[in-house]
């Protein structure tokens, strides 16, 4: 006899608090129960400078240029009317700076413009010192303070 005729089947039901009970507990277990080891830290033995400073300085030849365009060859106002002058003035400083010295190697060229200066004014510096054959170019830069 089937006395559950109007009742329809109850699905299974799977009780969750004893599982996560069960998991906590082994992982408590394992925390405890590792041994945690310190990795063994690198002995670096870092290279040291031995060498001695430069003796000598190097020529350097400075061209600054302003806002408005005017150029300046080592604090002596040149003027400009194309790439190839600017190029025989800094040929001129070049060979002042190498007067007198035998095998003296090519000057080192410092362009310091200014932040308004026009971007063709510091590319036509680049040029002259490419046509005298100065190779050594670099900029000179001003660290922007942060305290005002």
């Amino acid at each position: 006899m089937n006395f559950r005729k109007g009742r329809g089947k109850e699905d299974p039901e799977i009780n969750l608090i004893p599982f996560i009970d069960v998991l906590l507990v082994i992982l408590i277990f394992l925390m405890v129960t590792t041994t945690y080891s310190r990795f063994t830290e690198l002995q670096i033995t870092l290279p040291t400078a031995d060498a001695e400073k430069a003796q000598e300085k190097p020529s350097q030849i400075e061209i600054g240029i302003d806002a408005q365009g005017r150029y300046k060859i080592n604090s002596e106002a040149v003027s400009f009317l194309d790439a190839a002058t600017l190029a025989n003035d800094l040929k001129k400083a070049a060979e002042s700076l190498n007067a007198g010295k035998a095998g003296a190697a090519d000057p080192v060229v410092i362009i310091n413009a200014d932040r308004a200066t026009s971007h063709q004014s510091v590319i036509d510096v680049l040029e002259a010192a490419r046509i005298a054959g100065l190779a050594k170019v670099t900029f000179a830069a001003q660290a922007t303070s942060t305290a005002k």
